[in-house]
């Protein structure tokens, strides 16, 4: 078991903006580790105007990032970093992703993977002939498919779409950006996400349900494109955008946080969200929707909350004390650094790569 510098290009869908996206955040913390390590990575991003206006992380430091403007300048000017690295990812909702996939596919002498950070949204549209960014004869093509979802998932993906090699790569979080920090809690319950017509009616039921129960309760939704039609209830504050520099703090001004899961996610299962992940790592007590899989994360009951009604998410502010409030976060919070870091992911990312060429390295 020796240790090894790996060349890896990445072609995502954005490491300079999180604007309207979670896949910024994902790269950004899975780059960053392997860099750590002693990786060279490459990443390739579609220059769009509504990431370049807002870039909350234009220049990072632990990879080499190339703006490119279209397909054609992709192919024509950086084919080299394709063709040389050890391993070459291409990800989730890229842009013209099918022909980038082709492409990768002809020219990689190295392994070739696909990164999905949507899994049961790529299912879905697969289902029904949406072939945005993946088809079904390109999966094949690819060594190793990289999901964000786990459990039963894997296996469809091997066995109807045939994938040489699935495996699981949740989310993760960085706990250097993430953790406890002993500030004035400003809401008894506080939601971070983008608006999406899925999550809304959960969003309304959990939390806005709870709000007009409880007029002293104090309340927060952070996250943009919510149109103007919503009736905020009065004890709800809306936050337009909150970018990741801020969001260690919106969690630990809350004094319980909570997740909500997209539709696809919930009938896949075992997907769980980096927002599970990042407000554990800040030590805050999480209440979630329900789905299958959630109790292989985390214990119900003494490390997350899991709520199907305003009533119950009212229940869990009002009844559970401080000190149990305090245990309920830092359980999670353990859990989290155990096995859900990005370092973690880094590593099961080179194991993985190695796993397709039959051996096995460390970082």
């Amino acid at each position: 078991m020796s240790k090894e510098s790996l060349n890896i290009t990445i072609l995502g869908l954005s490491i300079t903006s999180s604007w309207g996206n979670g896949h910024a955040t994902t790269f950004r913390a899975i780059v960053n580790e392997l860099n750590k390590a002693g990786h060279q990575v490459t990443f390739l991003e579609r220059d769009v105007p509504w990431y370049s206006s807002n870039r909350d992380l234009p220049n990072p430091n632990f990879c080499k990032l190339i703006l490119y403007k279209d397909l054609n300048e992709l192919k024509q000017q950086y084919a080299e970093p394709v063709q040389s690295a050890d391993m070459v990812i291409v990800g989730s909702y890229v842009p013209e992703g099918v022909e980038v996939g082709k492409w990768v596919c002809k020219e990689a002498q190295g392994i070739k993977a696909f990164y999905d950070i949507d899994t049961p949204v790529t299912l879905a549209k697969l289902e029904r002939k949406d072939y945005e960014y993946l088809a079904p004869e390109l999966i094949p093509a690819y060594d190793l498919y990289l999901s964000f979802t786990g459990g039963p998932t894997l296996q469809l993906l091997e066995e109807k779409y045939g994938s040489p090699c699935a495996r699981a790569l949740y989310c993760s979080v960085d706990p250097a950006l993430y953790y406890p920090e002993a500030i004035e809690k400003k809401y008894d319950l506080g939601y971070l996400g983008t608006y999406s017509d899925d999550r809304q009616p959960p969003l309304e039921r959990l939390l806005f349900d709870a709000a007009q129960q409880w007029p002293e309760g104090r309340f927060t939704v952070a996250g943009p494109q919510y149109p103007d039609t919503i009736q905020w209830p009065a004890n709800v504050h809306h936050i337009h955008h909150l970018p990741p520099a801020e969001h260690r703090e919106f969690y630990n001004a809350q004094r319980f946080t909570l997740n909500i899961t997209r539709a696809d996610m919930i009938k896949a299962g075992y997907s769980p969200s980096v927002r599970l992940f990042e407000a554990a790592a800040c030590g805050v007590p999480i209440i979630s929707d329900y789905w299958e899989g959630l109790d292989t994360v985390f214990e119900f009951g003494k490390e997350i909350l899991v709520s199907y009604s305003g009533a119950e998410t009212l229940a869990f502010l009002k009844d559970i004390d401080e000190e149990e409030r305090i245990r309920i976060g830092e359980r999670a919070r353990t859990k989290i650094l155990e096995a859900h870091t990005a370092k973690h992911r880094a590593q099961e990312l080179v194991q993985y790569m190695h796993e397709v060429k039959g051996s096995s390295i460390n970082i």
